[in-house]
């Protein structure tokens, strides 16, 4: 799962192999600030995004799940 801090958020996203060979689906969770370092405040549990797409490759689907995470914090 790859991380990415922008501004005060951080973001999680991942392609996810499906089930039953249908190709890769994108994943995301996003986390906003806390005021304890040792807590993470989720915002957007890691989920499925996109639902209705399936990607060819990995790259495909992670591409789609860093810009779905950016449109949910911008």
């Amino acid at each position: 799962m790859r991380m990415e801090t922008i501004g005060s958020y951080e973001i999680e996203y991942c392609g996810i192999l499906l089930p039953n060979d249908e190709g890769w689906g994108a994943q995301v969770a996003i986390y906003g600030p806390s005021t304890n370092p040792m807590h993470r405040n989720s915002i957007f549990p890691e989920q499925r995004v996109s639902v209705e797409a399936t990607f060819d490759s990995e790259a495909a689907a992670e591409e789609e799940a860093r810009k779905v995470a950016l449109s949910m914090i911008h």
